[in-house]
């Protein structure tokens, strides 16, 4: 398929080459539009020798094929990275100075812009507007990661892996080589929905140093609400103990614990459209908080010292919701099963058993332990459908490619809900 690969003046032009290699090596015809300042950090040779094609940044190369109209006309997909904030201020005021903000005004396919700058540039207010701009006309921003920025700072801002984003940039060709009648193209799909979106684990205090937890690190949820704010929603995420950056344009609200969780949600459950319950939530926490820590024995020798901790059950959150919907049909509730499995009964099948149990529209079903699922980027889940549809298998892919398919599968039971 026709790709144009936009490359802005950030010192992570490099990492664009990557990029490039990955569209190039997978059969996409790549066409490469690098500003001006772009090619003060990675050269022209370099771009025409990995693309085979001649590139240009000025919409005076190439007049007579009027490529500043015909790339974008043409192309399957247009991808920006790094979209600096001068290029992202450019697009959102829809400029056209130079042979790529001619392409981004004339693409009628699918835009991504992946951002990269300094935190200060990134948590700007003119850039988070021009970052919602974007996203309202239909554009697929990727939150930027947090990590290394130039010299010795750090903090969010840094670009995302480039297999990061070419698996987004995959699945959205993919979509566009579906038949219209099979897949529908999700840009703007999920425009003026809300959405609410649990993340992270819940942690349960037993004194003041330690609490119980499990290895939940959010990115899941979080994949959730960065996919569906690209897709125009209106995103709340209630977050539990999660040391991610918030994606553009999501509200976050943290909280710590599973009955803090419960009311944060509760508030929101009218407002929601969507509510998807990505969160690990604590099934039970201790009876009882101790204000100062709890010492050992000091007779390792006498096995009655050692403190007994009474534990009691934690609110089922996601059941209650469904019990508080009711009847209704709104909101669409998506629930989460991590498992591990055991003897005689796949994890497939406890999800399948959690799902009658719980009573909400989907399951999304994963296998977790140590290094499976927790902490990862990459997931494979298979989402579950309580109106008898047969469920998906999403992956292995990456948190932001399950996260389209999440969204998916809620915006077609939100819409069957709806046309009946």
């Amino acid at each position: 398929m026709k790709v144009v690969l936009g490359v802005g003046g950030g010192i992570a032009a490099y990492k664009a080459a990557l990029l490039l290699r990955l569209f190039t090596e997978s059969g996409h015809d790549v066409t490469v539009v690098p500003t001006e300042a772009a090619l003060r950090f990675v050269g022209e040779p370099t771009w025409a020798a990995l693309s085979a094609k001649p590139v240009h940044t000025d919409v005076w190369s190439a007049v007579e094929q009027v490529a500043h109209v015909r790339l974008g006309q043409n192309a399957d997909l247009v991808v920006v990275a790094p979209a600096t904030a001068d290029l992202l201020a450019r697009a959102a005021a829809g400029l056209a100075g130079d042979l790529l903000t001619n392409v981004l005004l004339t693409a009628r396919c699918p835009v991504v812009f992946a951002p990269a700058m300094h935190t200060e540039m990134w948590d700007h207010p003119a850039t988070q507007a021009n970052v919602s701009t974007l996203i309202e006309r239909g554009a697929h921003v990727i939150p930027p990661a947090s990590g290394r920025l130039t010299g010795a700072d750090a903090g969010r801002g840094r670009l995302p892996d480039p297999e990061a984003i070419f698996a987004i940039c995959e699945h959205l060709l993919a979509k566009s080589a579906a038949p219209a009648t099979a897949v529908a193209s999700d840009r703007g799909d999920y425009a003026g929905v809300r959405v609410l979106i649990t993340a992270g684990g819940t942690r349960e205090p037993l004194d003041p140093v330690r609490f119980l937890g499990n290895r939940s690190s959010g990115k899941q949820g979080y994949a959730v609400a960065a996919r569906a704010a690209a897709r125009g929603a209106h995103v709340r995420v209630v977050s539990a103990n999660v040391a991610l950056p918030a994606p553009a344009g999501v509200e976050v609200t943290a909280v710590g614990t599973a009955l803090e969780m419960q009311a944060s949600v509760r508030a929101d459950l009218g407002w929601a459209d969507v509510v998807v319950m990505a969160a690990a939530v604590a099934d039970f926490r201790p009876a009882a908080y101790v204000e100062s820590k709890i010492k050992k024995t000091h007779d390792p020798a006498d096995p009655e010292a050692a403190p007994v901790i009474e534990l009691v059950r934690n609110p089922d959150i996601l059941a209650g919701l469904v019990a508080e919907r009711g009847d209704a049909s709104t909101p669409v509730i998506v629930g989460f099963a991590a498992e591990t499995g055991e003897p005689g009964r796949s994890v497939l099948a406890l999800g399948a058993e959690k799902l009658a149990r719980k009573g909400c529209d989907l399951l999304v079903v994963n296998e977790v332990g140590v290094d499976k699922t927790f902490g990862l980027d990459d997931n494979t889940v298979h989402i579950l459908r309580r109106d008898g549809q047969p469920g998906i298998q999403a992956g292995p892919a990456s948190k932001a490619v399950i996260a389209d398919a999440i969204l998916d599968a809620a915006r077609d039971v939100r819409l069957g809900s709806l046309a009946t």
